[in-house]
């Protein structure tokens, strides 16, 4: 699409969730670099509106065409699934709807209707309840969009992480590292990079023992599946380096050495992340996107907050930095 800022799509989450006080809390900040679409329910974001205090419009939209460009007015694309909302509580028609308005965003940004996607949390137990087959957002993406290789990549200040496996058990987890995996995650982490502006991008492979398995002592792994990778990959002309010892490469990455840690399962990748993520005061920071896709797709670091929503109080940083980076990756693509 071709327009002075990107549309960007918010999906509302489960509306039991902070997502649309997250949503509310953020629009006005990124109307400066976005326009904004809820895909959601119109009653449940006109609640948040009034948690949270805001003092713009909220109207319901019936296609992308009829976004007013005011930016005192949030549009929603209203499903208008949510008669009875209750905050916190898990339910199965709250992840019915909160998959609904995932696959209605996904078909705008297919269809061209909006230049990128960033969603607010779901609660993995209700789209499960709702019969889901996957364990959240990028196995639906995927499937949608018919993508085999895809990866997941956490970005906060000057560190950024993807990954090998995500929601699998360590035991699969583990499985999972072969050289075929490795490389592909490689490949989709360079060319995201160079979405995001990066034109050169110094990629860190992290090891999965312990010291990248001190040369045989810990593991096998690392020699015998990891490596190959990097090496295929720097035949490739890709700037990859690795295995590195997975206890110093996220320091030297934070440090600017590296652009991106490929890591090689969730918590290898997250536990840094939210290191930094997380501030004292109870914010969250930080993005998620799925990478490999062929659309764009963020979503904020946090997950529904049950026991805090419908206060109002939720951080919105995270949804910020979700809007901006999907409105900055739309335009280099």
């Amino acid at each position: 699409m071709t327009t002075s800022k990107p549309l960007v799509a918010v999906t509302m989450g489960d509306p039991a969730g902070i997502g649309s006080e997250v949503t509310v809390k953020a629009y006005p900040s990124v109307t400066e670099f976005a326009r904004v679409v809820v895909v959601g329910d119109l009653g449940v974001v006109q609640q948040a509106k009034e948690a949270c205090g805001a003092d713009f419009d909220v109207r319901a939209v019936d296609s992308v065409d009829a976004i007013d460009n005011d930016p005192t007015t949030l549009s929603v694309i209203d499903c208008d699934n949510v008669d009875d909302l209750v905050h916190g509580e898990l339910r199965e028609e709250y992840g019915a709807s909160s998959l609904e308005y995932v696959e209605r965003a996904i078909d705008l940004e297919v269809e061209g209707n909006v230049d990128a996607i960033a969603t607010a949390p779901i609660n993995k137990q209700a789209t499960r309840m709702a019969g889901s087959e996957h364990a959240g957002h990028t196995g639906l993406l995927a499937a949608r969009t018919n993508t085999e290789n895809y990866s997941m990549m956490l970005i906060e200040d000057d560190l950024r992480v993807t990954h090998v496996s995500t929601h699998a058990p360590l035991r699969e987890a583990c499985d999972l590292v072969t050289t075929e995996n490795v490389l592909e995650t490689i490949r989709v982490t360079d060319e995201a990079l160079q979405q995001l502006g990066i034109d050169s991008p110094q990629i860190a492979v992290a090891g999965l023992n312990p010291h990248a398995g001190d040369g045989g002592l810990l593991g096998d792994e690392d020699a015998a599946e990891i490596a190959p990778a990097v090496e295929r990959a720097v035949a490739a002309d890709i700037d990859a380096s690795g295995p590195i010892s997975p206890d110093t490469v996220y320091v030297r990455a934070a440090r600017d050495e590296f652009d991106c840690v490929v890591s090689m399962y969730h918590d290898q990748g997250h536990i840094p992340l939210k290191m930094l993520g997380f501030n004292a005061a109870g914010g969250v920071s930080g993005v998620n996107m799925t990478i490999g896709l062929p659309i764009v797709r963020t979503s904020v670091d946090h997950g529904t907050a049950f026991d805090i929503a419908g206060e109002g109080i939720a951080s919105e940083t995270s949804m910020v930095d979700a809007i901006q980076v999907a409105a900055d990756v739309s335009q280099h693509r």
